[in-house]
């Protein structure tokens, strides 16, 4: 029924009365999560003993379509988990369901909570109603406001994957722009001006997060020309817009300043500072 344990447990529980009533969820794909959460949902709400397509009812139906009224799924609007959106939550809950047993929220991205959004969720998790059940979905549950944290009982789910996009947790389309933001970096990297090469990464991108997805995808990049140059199948997409003329000696040289930037920026180290010191030492490497 579920594809890994973590969610089996939620539903264990839930059959023997001791489900929780909020969850923290910390996942490295998102997408293939909110999948199987579906299909929990569908569990514990079932009337009867659940079985995948048993067309006795519309409620599977209504989940997969997103139509359920007592099914709220919020993520960010813009950069941020805005406070209305907490409201119309509240609003939309103060009803009891019609066609489920619960009323469930699922929080996409809830790292993004602001610090209203987070204080007028707090008061939710806080003091819980019967028939309330929630999921908070992230990628880092370390930023996770603590408050928020130590309501929830916290979980792990990890994916396996070989999906470039998967590993990312994102879509094609949004590593289409990144990859666009890349080539003009590549450009800017190369110039005297350290500003440029600064400005054109965090005028576009400003969060610690996305910076962070961009210079994986560099790495990656790098990684594919390194597996041309040895001859070996790799990914054509990802470096077909890219001229690079590094051999492998200064690939290598490049792959460990990118994997040391990455390493630096989980230290909370100051992005200025340390795109500056990745610029200059790129630019000391021949190619």
């Amino acid at each position: 029924m579920f594809s890994n344990n973590a969610l089996k447990e939620i539903y264990e529980k839930y059959r023997e009365g001791r489900l929780a009533h909020a969850y923290l969820i910390e996942t490295n794909n998102i997408p293939k999560l909110m999948n199987d959460l579906k299909n929990l949902i569908k569990a514990i709400n079932c009337p009867e003993e659940y079985q995948e397509k048993c067309n006795h009812c519309n409620l599977c139906n209504l989940i997969d379509k997103d139509n359920l009224p007592s099914l709220v799924m919020i993520e960010p609007e813009g950069t941020s988990i805005k406070k209305s959106q907490i409201e119309e939550l509240k609003i939309a809950f103060e009803t009891k369901p019609i066609y489920s047993k619960y009323n469930t929220y699922i929080i996409k991205n809830a790292e993004k909570l602001n610090g209203s959004s987070a204080n007028a969720m707090l008061k939710f998790v806080e003091e819980p109603t019967d028939g309330i059940i929630g999921f908070f979905i992230t990628n880092n549950k370390d930023i996770i406001i603590p408050t928020i944290k130590s309501r929830c009982q916290s979980l792990v789910i990890t994916y396996e994957s070989d999906n470039f996009l998967d590993k990312l947790n994102i879509t094609q389309d949004e590593l289409n722009n990144y990859l666009k933001i890349i080539k003009e970096y590549f450009t800017n990297i190369k110039s005297n001006q350290l500003l440029n090469h600064k400005n054109s990464i965090l005028s576009k991108i400003p969060e610690r997060k996305e910076i962070e997805t961009m210079f994986k995808i560099i790495f990656e990049i790098y990684y594919q020309y390194f597996l041309k140059q040895m001859g070996k199948p790799y990914n054509k997409e990802l470096i077909e817009n890219y001229d690079l003329k590094e051999n492998k000696e200064e690939i290598i040289s490049k792959l460990n300043i990118i994997t040391k930037f990455l390493q630096n920026l989980s230290y909370n180290v100051n992005i200025e500072l340390l795109l500056d010191k990745f610029a200059i030492e790129m630019r000391c490497i021949h190619g």
